[in-house]
């Protein structure tokens, strides 16, 4: 049996994730603690003999700035990166930004438990009332998308998240570890629980 050569890891800590709010499309950097830990990560991957050949990450920042923080540990800054929406973290729709104990106050922990972790239920889209709402849809990456912008998603379950990722994965990943080479993912919760239910079936 063949055996290809993945790793497959989160991003470090941005500020939305120690204030507990949806972050989701929201592009933020790494906090101080996530520097540390993906300065940590870096550390990790090369004691343990780890080489990348080439690297993916989402075109969120957090998810890049992680990619940069580990390769330079390790390096290996000059391994190629390529940048996909279609790695980018679950779109939580009109919960972008709310506090997650506040939206447990005002939806119950139920709601919100389906929301986060149910396979299919998609929460409310995201509206052009919005407060984030012209900041992710005039961000100029998403200009340089495979789809329009009338195509991306305004709210995504998890298999939403994986019907987007899968084209990716396929196109353009795995051939890369048909080839031999050893990957490096840096994506984020949902886009890595995503492909791991895909990869372990």
């Amino acid at each position: 049996m063949a055996k290809y050569r993945l790793v497959l890891l989160r991003h470090g800590e941005g500020a939305w994730n120690k204030e507990n709010r949806f972050c989701s499309w929201v592009d933020q950097k790494l906090s101080s603690d996530g520097i540390k830990e993906a300065q940590n990560c870096g550390k990790h991957l090369k004691a343990l003999g780890f080489e990348f050949d080439l690297v993916f990450t989402s075109v969120l920042s957090r998810s890049i700035q992680t990619a940069w923080l580990i390769l330079e540990e390790m390096g290996q800054e000059w391994v190629p990166i390529q940048s996909s929406w279609r790695l980018n973290e679950r779109h939580y729709g009109a919960l972008i930004g709310l506090n997650r104990a506040e939206m447990a106050l005002n939806h119950g922990e139920e709601q919100v438990k389906i929301w986060r972790r149910s396979y299919d239920v998609t929460p409310p889209p995201i509206t052009e009332s919005h407060p984030y709402y012209e900041q992710i849809y005039n961000d100029r990456r998403y200009k340089c998308s495979d789809v329009s912008q009338d195509n991306l998603p305004k709210a995504e379950s998890l298999k939403d998240v994986l019907d987007r990722l899968l084209p990716y994965w396929n196109e353009k990943i795995v051939p890369e570890l048909k080839n031999g080479k050893m990957i490096l993912i840096s994506a984020h919760g949902n886009s890595s629980r995503a492909l791991l239910k895909h990869v372990e079936g």
